[in-house]
């Protein structure tokens, strides 16, 4: 007997779609003819074991108890769902052969590991466990899948990382939690104060963004315009580019400060000849941006509709299992494999049946063209977000989910469109002394740029559409010049969209040349998976709050990011942990040499918590939740989320 053993139920009655009928359904699994069986679990089967579990006394929290490291690590059932663990312990033992259909990732590699262990499957029977990938919930999908069985033991390191990662982040969290929810007490704040491996960094990139909005002080700057007319009657406009000699009268932008200097220019030029020095002209083209991963698609939904990076999670999880109209949601992968092009022709075909706005944009696809997304060697366990074959169910979506669709369908479609051709212009001015600069960019052929909505040039925009055609040494005449009134402004508050693109991006924020390298290898704070259950903790904790779609510290977060040492709030030290655990999962790196060093680490960092001042952390407002209240196993069952556990 074959066991099928898959993530989720969706998961398994899409496995069961997939396979011959007629079936049984018992309570649990699905019975195939042929007496093979699927069954499932339900997200995480088990859990770390509470700290209470290796010793009562933990029940309390307690200074003194920490730091609490297990010499024996345990697994805890679930309560709620403990039944179906019973079943499929059962359904493992019988089986003769057995498949891993976690999803294709490193939680979902753990999530299925993790049961096999607890079953106490026989060292051969392990062995000979086989894994299926699997991304795409059709039946036909599924289908090839099922023919391209890999043996588990392939993915032993990739659940190695997974299980580092789940021990490290319960000892990070649980002591570090601890120790200052105590120390917090103490000083009369009764909430939780959270900490997390991955969420306090991101708390603390909000803190030193509002601080820096605080104590950012505007500055007055001057731009000079050449308002430029040549023999033919055309019209354009030069920027002034400030000598070296003019840097007494500039700030480290290199912008003016001084009115009279930029005064002084614009009277200067004003009927005046130029003299144009050089005069580019280049062909270029621009190919389609690449497919989505889930991280990308929450950034542009949260720009185009303000949607938060959680409801796009829970959007695209219902066109995944609900309406299997995309591929696997939760992808960090911008690439498609090269044999997926096969499926182009039948997906745009599904697209064109979609809806009315869907089958306008197919129009002119040209399902023969092959972007750059197509690439092998790019793609990881899973691949980009895409439409599926059932593309033609778009039409019964809701409002949310025909938003997120049409968001994913226009990416798709963009890589059988032609390159985006422009002229990219650049003239270079010398007028009364001074050098000035005219950009422009004239599109040619909009290609896979006709699929978006036409953008409103700004006024502020330094890039024209249309500049003359001159040459060098052409004589032109400058009519006036103009000053442009400008003010330094505050960088910006964050929102769901550039929170998100903060974390995907964190090496921006990192002076640190060794931890910039590693945070743009790992590609960020946190997994494309996990970032929108992380900003929820941190507004669930009430660090952080919204001010329309302005994300900011509350008083409680910046008084809490202000006692912890550095080491917590920046990315450092979790780009490292990531770093360690992406070469532990390539089996390049040791699981005991990860776990050594970091109880050293929380050591140390329990240490400190121990003489850290917590002045500010009196006269907090009291949260509105009692952090300390159980609450019934009823209220633990209505908000069951099936979202996996967030670092």
């Amino acid at each position: 007997m074959i066991l099928y053993i898959a993530e989720k139920p969706s998961l398994a009655r899409a496995i069961a779609a997939a396979l011959p009928g007629p079936q049984k359904k018992q309570e649990g699994c699905i019975w195939l003819p042929n007496g093979d069986c699927i069954s499932w679990c339900i997200g995480h089967l088990l859990e770390q074991a509470e700290p209470h579990i290796y010793n009562p006394a933990f029940k309390t929290w307690q200074l003194d108890h920490l730091p609490i490291i297990p010499s024996d690590w345990q697994w805890q059932e679930k309560a709620n769902t403990k039944k179906q663990l019973g079943i499929l312990k059962k359904l493992i033992k019988q089986a003769t052969q057995l498949v891993h259909a976690g999803d294709p990732d490193r939680e979902g590699q753990l999530l299925v590991d993790e049961v096999l262990h607890y079953a106490k499957v026989p060292a051969q029977k392990l062995q000979q466990t086989q894994r299926v990938l699997i991304s795409d919930l059709t039946p036909v999908a599924v289908k090839k899948s099922l023919q391209q069985l890999k043996s588990n033991a392939e993915f032993a390191a990739l659940s190695r990382s997974a299980l580092a990662r789940a021990r490290a982040d319960w000892l990070f969290g649980l002591n570090l939690t601890r120790a200052y929810t105590i120390r917090g007490r103490q000083a009369g704040y009764q909430g939780v104060l959270s900490i997390g491996r991955v969420q306090t960094p991101v708390l603390g990139l909000v803190v030193a963004r509002d601080t820096e909005r605080e104590n950012f002080v505007a500055k007055n700057y001057y731009q000079v315009w050449a308002q430029i007319t040549t023999p033919e009657n055309q019209h354009f406009q030069a920027k002034w580019l400030p000598s070296d000699a003019c840097r007494p009268y500039m700030d480290e932008e290199g912008r003016v400060l001084n009115r009279a200097l930029a005064k002084n220019v614009a009277s200067r030029i004003e009927n005046q000849p130029a003299l144009v020095s050089q005069a580019d002209y280049k062909q270029k083209k621009q190919p389609p941006p690449l497919p989505y991963n889930l991280s990308s698609l929450q950034i542009d939904a949260a720009k185009i509709f303000a949607m938060s990076a959680q409801q796009v999670l829970d959007t695209c999880q219902a066109l995944y299992e609900r309406h299997q109209i995309i591929t696997y949601p939760r992808s960090d992968c911008r690439y498609l494999p090269t044999l997926q092009h096969r499926d182009a022709k039948a997906i745009i075909n599904a697209l064109s049946k979609g809806s009315e706005a869907l089958a306008k944009s197919t129009k002119n696809a040209n399902s023969n063209l092959k972007s750059k997304a197509w690439n092998d060697k790019q793609v990881t366990a899973h691949h980009a977000i895409i439409p599926t074959s059932q593309a033609h169910k778009a039409a019964s979506l809701n409002k949310t989910e025909s938003q997120i669709f049409g968001l994913i369908a226009r990416q798709y479609l963009m890589q059988f469109y032609p390159d985006y051709q422009y002229l990219s212009t650049l003239i270079q001015l010398d007028i009364a002394g001074g050098k000035f600069e005219a950009k422009g960019s004239t599109p040619v052929a909009l290609g896979w740029r006709s699929l978006l909505p036409t953008k409103k040039k700004s006024d502020h925009e330094e890039e024209q559409e249309q500049l003359p055609n001159l040459k060098k040494g052409d004589s032109l005449w400058c009519d006036q010049g103009i000053i442009r009134d400008k003010v330094t402004t505050p960088p910006a508050a964050f929102t769901d969209a550039t929170l998100l693109a903060a974390m995907t991006g964190i090496s921006r924020f990192v002076s640190d040349k060794s931890i910039k390298a590693i945070l743009k290898e790992t590609d960020g704070l946190g997994t494309d998976a996990t970032r929108a259950g992380i900003i929820e903790i941190l507004f669930k904790r009430e660090f952080l709050i919204r001010q329309g779609k302005q994300i900011h510290a509350s008083q409680t977060g910046r008084a809490f990011a202000d006692t912890l040492p550095s080491q917590l709030v920046t990315p450092d030290m979790t780009a490292q942990w990531e770093a360690q655990l992406n070469a532990m999962s390539l089996g390049e790196s040791r699981y005991q040499d990860f776990m050594a060093g970091l109880t050293d680490n929380l050591t140390d960092l329990l240490t400190q918590s121990k003489s850290v001042s917590t002045a500010s952390l009196q006269h907090l407002p009291a949260p509105k939740r009692n952090p300390f209240k159980k609450r019934s196993a009823t209220r633990k069952r209505s908000t069951k989320s099936k979202a996996k556990k967030p670092a």
